[in-house]
């Protein structure tokens, strides 16, 4: 059977619990984005960028997968939660790979875990413009999922001096030394990449 490409992350859930593969895969992929920027960031402060973060969001489905059945929440946000308990124990994983710790460490999961989300919840700061009203569609969505999403289709110098601006925390002059640009058109470029990407968000520039 089907799965009708334009069904809710509340519609898909039922059906993936239920043991449909492709309502499964096709509830995930709507979080591929989301899941990659949160990596990019974990790997950038945890693991000086030893790791891919689309490996690492490819692990993170791949336990999706084997553990849906575990998952007992209904909403998009119950299951935003429970994906980046999961990306942050492989986040952890991986730290404990390469840097030689032993045994599991459920303290830095925690403290991962809560990164995630304080990371998750501060993506609108600075990106979405105060006033802004997006699609009503995109209202039924939680809004890091749509920022997220929003960032993935612009030009990709565009995404990347906005992560680095906003989402890593970089000064201007970090930027432009991490793009390998000048500072006045590093400035420039923000200024317009912000602006398409409020546009995308249906807010004021």
């Amino acid at each position: 059977m089907t799965v009708a490409a334009d069904l809710t992350p509340e519609q898909l859930i039922p059906l993936a619990r239920q043991g449909d593969g492709q309502a499964l895969g096709q509830l995930l992929e709507m979080y591929r984005n989301y899941l990659s920027l949160l990596a990019r960031l974990q790997i950038h402060r945890r693991l000086q960028s030893k790791v891919d973060a689309s490996d690492l969001v490819q692990e993170t489905f791949l336990k999706v997968h084997r553990r849906f059945g575990q998952f007992r929440g209904t909403t998009e946000a119950e299951l935003l939660a429970w994906l980046r308990q999961i990306l942050a124990l492989n986040v952890a994983n991986l730290v404990r790979h390469y840097y030689g710790t032993q045994g599991r460490n459920v303290r830095l999961e925690v403290e991962l875990a809560d990164e995630l989300e304080q990371s998750s919840m501060a993506w609108k700061l600075g990106l979405v413009a105060a006033g802004s009203s997006p699609s009503q569609r995109a209202t039924r969505r939680e809004e890091a999922v749509v920022l997220a999403d929003a960032l993935a289709k612009l030009p990709p110098d565009y995404g990347q001096v906005l992560v680095l601006r906003h989402l890593h925390g970089l000064s201007f002059a970090e930027v432009a030394a991490s793009m390998n640009r000048s500072l006045d058109s590093v400035e420039k470029l923000w200024v317009r990449a912000l602006a398409r990407l409020r546009r995308s968000l249906g807010g004021p520039p």
